[in-house]
């Protein structure tokens, strides 16, 4: 579990799936520069919740982010090794109510941290698509800085797109 000012960030439970729907998941504008499709019923969610927690079993590094205020849950958060001493995120998401309050600062800032202290990481990964301009600012008010850009292409849709990497030395 890490925790800020504001947050919780720990893994989820099947209770989260209310708040994870309605603060995220069923919102277009959430999805739309990440590799998940917004979801469209509440028994979806359900079925997300539940493949949420057996992602985070086998991911040690990927939590649910809570609002400390609202309890509910907001967002998600994760990163991977990528090889020895290096760490990347596997995504950041907060739902459309949610950005805008410091809250994505926090979560960087807080994983950057764990890497750094707790898994010994050397060197932190940050990506964003080209257009999303909030990332990047974000990424760039954490200290990272560009790193490298590889063209993928949307398994969702085939849309091709360029994918940014930032980084900071730790």
């Amino acid at each position: 579990m890490l925790e800020t000012k504001d947050l919780i960030i720990k893994k989820g439970e099947q209770k989260d799936w209310k708040d994870m729907y309605y603060n995220l998941w069923r919102h277009s504008e959430s999805a739309k520069y990440m590799l998940w499709s917004v979801t469209t019923s509440e028994e979806d969610a359900q079925d997300r919740m539940a493949r949420t927690i057996k992602f985070e079993e086998t991911h040690p590094y990927c939590w649910l982010v809570y609002e400390k205020a609202s309890r509910q849950a907001i967002g998600f958060a994760g990163m991977e090794e990528v090889e020895e001493g290096v760490y990347e995120d596997m995504g950041v998401a907060l739902g459309p109510e949610f950005v805008g309050k410091g809250y994505g600062k926090q979560i960087i800032n807080a994983m950057t941290d764990y890497a750094k202290d707790v898994l010994g990481a050397k060197k932190m990964l940050l990506s964003y698509r080209t257009g999303n301009e909030a990332s990047k600012r974000l990424q760039e008010s954490c200290g990272f800085t560009y790193s490298h850009s590889v063209d993928k292409e949307d398994p969702r849709n085939g849309e091709k797109y360029v994918l940014v990497y930032t980084c900071k030395m730790l």
